[in-house]
């Protein structure tokens, strides 16, 4: 039976973990507000430039690009993005969970050897394939404390560049999409070859006919660049701001589980102190009646 001593030491160390995961709570809460309006800003642009790339795309079918080249897959690479920090509930697993599945089911065939590049955005998923048979190209510690468009454009290019090159076939970004404080969803998105969309005829009916200069390829080739570095941009962006939303969420349920676990604790210790007080009484009146009797 724990003693009143050590019922007491368990309700202030539950007490100072509350403390610390309410805290926890309400950092990433302030965090997450810019993290939202970064997002929210970035998500036009994004949207916007890949819908003008890929009316033109459509529009040009004969169009050709090294960046637009579906060739057969022998060399992958696959961002996987994750956090630099735990205490986020199944943020991170989430994606590990994903990556592995889609290797094991989609590319089983490039297992086991050096054909499978990993380049993990984020401590956690490079921490956790460290330890297993994967090849990493590169990690990214500590990237989202200074998060920067510069460090963007710089990596999508060296990853350009070896796409054009051919040492890579194709380029796949495992994240977390930002829905709201709850709710963060894992995609699958394919960066590199860049895909040609289809567009439906009641699509095509919405855009208006513009007069381009200098001409539409020359158009296509300038922004397929600024394509990929507002997609990357914008990935990093929502997986951010789903990390601080699922850094809220776990505080918030670890704050009221630690709530909950001191209220039991409280009641074991008025119910332990009751019994020691009744068992003090026994004792008192027990002595009494000895020396009455004496």
């Amino acid at each position: 039976m724990a003693t009143l001593r050590e019922i007491k030491r368990r309700i202030v160390g539950v007490q100072n973990t509350q403390q610390i995961t309410k805290a926890m709570k309400m950092v990433a809460a302030a965090r997450l507000r810019r993290a939202q309006e970064n997002i929210i800003n970035a998500r036009p642009y994004s949207r916007k430039i890949s819908e003008v790339l890929h009316h033109l795309l459509s529009a040009e079918k004969d169009f050709s690009n090294p960046l637009l080249e579906q060739r057969e897959l022998k060399k992958l690479a696959v961002l996987v993005v994750t956090s630099d920090r735990g205490l986020c509930g199944a943020f991170n697993m989430n994606v590990i969970r994903t990556v592995e599945e889609m290797l094991e089911t989609e590319y089983s065939n490039l297992l086991g050897s050096s054909d499978i590049d990993l380049y993990c955005m984020g401590k956690k998923g490079g921490d956790y394939f460290n330890r297993l048979p994967y090849n990493i190209a590169e990690k990214y510690n500590g990237l989202f404390s200074s998060l920067k468009f510069d460090f963007v454009s710089g990596f999508m290019k060296n990853l350009v560049n070896r796409f054009v090159t051919g040492e890579i076939d194709k380029v796949i970004v495992v994240y977390n999409e930002f829905k709201s404080v709850i709710q963060q969803n894992v995609v699958i998105e394919q960066l590199l070859p860049i895909k040609r969309e289809e567009e439906t005829e009641q699509v095509h009916k919405k855009h208006v006919e513009f007069i381009y200069e200098p001409d539409k390829a020359s158009i296509i080739n300038s922004l397929m660049p600024k394509y990929l570095n507002a997609s990357m941009w914008r990935i990093l962006l929502e997986s951010y701001a789903a990390e601080l939303g699922a850094r809220m969420t776990a505080m918030d349920m670890a704050t009221e589980n630690a709530k909950e676990m001191i209220r039991t604790l409280q009641i074991k210790y008025n119910k332990e102190r009751q019994a020691s007080i009744t068992k003090e009484i026994i004792e008192i009146v027990s002595g009494a009646n000895a020396l009455k009797e004496a």
